[in-house]
This record gives C-alpha cells, sequence and structure tokens, in this order.
C-alpha cells in the first residue's frame, strides 16, 4: 500500500444550515466507510481561507493564500491504497464533487532519509 493525499478544492458558498449538516453527514458516512476498509490514515483537518505565503531566498512574507475560491484548498486527507488509480476511485465518492467541487488525488513520495 501507497500513502496519498486528497485535497479538496472549491465547493459551494453559502449554503444554508441545514445543508450544511446534510453534508457533514455525507462527509463523515465517507470518512467512515473508506476507515473501515483501512484506506484512512489521517482523516485531516478543514484548513482556514486565511493565511501567510512565505517566497523566495528574501523569504518574504505576505497575505494569502491569493487564489480564486474555486481552487483554494479547503481541506486534506492521507489514505492508503493500492495504487494511484484505486486512489481516484476512492476520490468519487467524496461530497465535495456533489457541489462542484473537486479532488486532487498526489501520491506521496517516499523519501529515503
Amino acid at each position: 500500500m501507497s500513502e496519498y493525499v486528497f485535497l479538496y478544492r472549491g465547493g459551494e458558498a453559502g449554503r444554508s444550515p441545514e445543508k450544511m449538516q446534510q453534508t457533514m453527514q455525507k462527509w463523515m458516512a465517507w470518512f467512515k466507510e473508506l476507515g473501515q476498509k483501512g484506506h484512512i490514515k489521517d482523516q485531516g483537518q478543514p484548513l482556514e481561507r486565511s493565511g501567510k505565503l512565505v517566497k523566495g531566498t528574501k523569504k518574504t512574507v505576505t497575505d494569502g493564500p491569493f487564489a480564486e475560491a474555486k481552487d483554494i484548498i479547503g481541506g486534506y486527507t492521507l489514505i492508503e491504497a493500492r495504487d494511484l488509480e484505486q486512489a481516484a476511485e476512492l476520490s468519487k465518492g467524496c461530497p465535495i464533487l456533489e457541489v462542484e467541487g473537486s479532488v486532487e488525488v498526489r501520491p506521496v513520495m517516499k523519501l529515503n532519509m
């Protein structure tokens, strides 16, 4: 098994509290299913929309990230899967896809240190 990161981007904003509750229940059910099948390594956390960007050799610090709302990473999950194809298939159950969001599936590079 290898490790993969799911990065959650975009999704509908401004939903009603009832819709948000329904969506949260879908997320919890999806995480539970992945966990029961042994795929969750770290469920991760949602990320705040604010932050700092440190850049370049001068280590310049600015407010950020400055991305379009659809490109902002809203959270992450670390999973285990047989290969990239299986990881991508597992991501298809993510509730963010129901609200026009996306899941970026990235392999974690193993370093021999």
